[in-house]
């Protein structure tokens, strides 16, 4: 039976903690030059409606690397830009392609794609979730910190990757601080659907020196997502006092990591010199990208 992965309610803690342990696995046998081809004959098509550097290039690398092929195709370059339902491409592509990336604005055309495809369908990122990147930021916290029993903070927007983090949090039974300005927290249903699921601990909050007291690792992300350039001037001014610079990280423990899932907005919702200081670990979040997803794109694939 086919697996989608369009959230991380998509999979068990159990799942999770496989994969991150599979692409710790395959990053250690590529830096000792071992050559891992168990995807080879495997053709994955790549379907985007948003522009992208990491998730593209990463993706694209990664089935490369484990001896498959990509086919990349934006909207435009499809008969989707000519009105072709989506329901029908995804039955097409099921007939050429072993699985799917869809990198897109609507959840619910990563849902649709998913319901009519035959093969695996991977979400790139939607307006809602990116749970791929998650597992980037797990994999990089465990190489880091080799656990994940402290506070974890998210500061700046409640968007879609502040939603990943809470149904992660909600899987895995983690301590998870979510702060944003008034009027820019998470969604309320996604939420209360990870506070009923009896696991974690989740905490909403609008004081950014709040959500960081104590925490191990701070994350944050750009202010306005793609798809809301025209409310970035709105933004920066609701959004004053929730950047992750030193003094925020006073309040943080001494031993606390900064992430960023990329790309940023220096002199934003980062500082240019906190950007800097945690650049390697920033830089290695981003490379992770391409690990998980190989570990994902076996687990789907084989």
């Amino acid at each position: 039976m086919k697996r989608d992965f369009l959230t991380l309610w998509d999979v068990s803690e159990e799942e999770i903690w496989d994969l991150i342990e599979r692409a710790r696995v395959l990053k250690k046998a590529s830096s000792e030059g071992a050559l891992i081809q168990t995807l080879k004959g495997k053709i994955l098509g790549m379907l985007f409606m948003k522009p992208s550097t990491r998730t593209r290039v990463s993706f694209e690398a990664g089935m490369y690397k484990l001896g498959g092929q990509c086919i990349f195709m934006t909207s435009k370059e499809t008969q989707l830009s000519r009105k072709e339902p989506l329901s029908d491409t995804a039955r097409v592509l099921s007939r050429y392609v072993d699985g799917l990336v869809i990198r897109t604005y609507a959840h619910k055309e990563a849902e649709e794609l998913a319901m009519y495809s035959s093969i695996p369908v991977i979400n790139g990122l939607t307006d809602s979730y990116h749970p791929c990147q998650v597992l980037s930021d797990l994999l990089t916290i465990w190489e880091k910190k080799e656990s994940f029993d402290f506070p974890i903070a998210w500061v700046g927007d409640g968007n879609n990757m502040a939603h990943s983090w809470i149904v992660v949090a909600s899987r895995m039974g983690l301590h998870l601080k979510v702060a944003t300005p008034k009027g820019y927290e998470p969604d309320s249903d996604i939420v209360n659907r990870a506070k009923k699921a009896g696991k974690g601990k989740i905490e909403i909050t609008n004081d950014p020196f709040e959500a960081v007291k104590d925490a191990l690792v701070i994350n944050t992300d750009v202010w306005a997502s793609m798809g809301k350039e025209s409310e970035a001037e709105a933004r920066l001014e609701a959004f004053k006092g929730f950047q992750v610079n030193r003094d925020l990280l006073q309040y943080a423990s001494d031993e606390a990591i900064v992430l960023h899932c990329l790309p940023a907005h220096r002199g934003e919702e980062i500082s240019d010199d906190i950007m800097e200081d945690f650049a390697d670990v920033i830089f290695d979040q981003a490379e992770n990208r391409m690990w998980a997803q190989m570990a994902l794109l076996e687990w789907l694939l084989i």
